[in-house]
């Protein structure tokens, strides 16, 4: 099993960058495909972002693609996610999620959850 842990959330302006880290520990974070969800109060968990597990394939959410990139640093057992230009609407309680199979971009498709960061964008 892989155990994730999300930092990086803070309160900014719009228009700001932020860069959302996520570390790995357990098992290797190599062996998953590694992904970035969201969640904003009542609404469900939304894809934002993934990466497989030599960063081969990368796929974003079109409300983020362009603005928002994922990376990873396997040495480090580190997943990131950088959000540039950012919206009141990226207001949301970002989780780092990993599977052993890339598969469909929802969160049913994920084993391994960290405890989310919060992210809140003020216009």
């Amino acid at each position: 099993q892989v155990q994730l842990v999300e930092s990086g959330g803070r309160l900014v302006q719009g228009g700001d960058s932020l860069r959302l880290s996520c570390t790995a520990s357990g098992r290797t974070a190599s062996d998953y495909v590694m992904a970035w969800f969201r969640q904003a109060p009542g609404k469900e968990r939304d894809f934002v972002a993934r990466i497989s597990w030599a960063g081969v394939t990368i796929d974003y959410a079109d409300s983020v693609e362009g603005r928002f990139t994922i990376s990873r640093d396997n040495a480090k057992n580190t997943l990131y996610l950088q959000m540039n230009s950012l919206k009141a609407e990226d207001t949301a309680k970002y989780y780092c999620a990993a599977a052993l199979r890339l598969g469909d971009k929802v969160s049913q498709a994920y084993n391994y959850w960290g405890p989310g960061t919060q992210v809140t964008v003020s216009s």
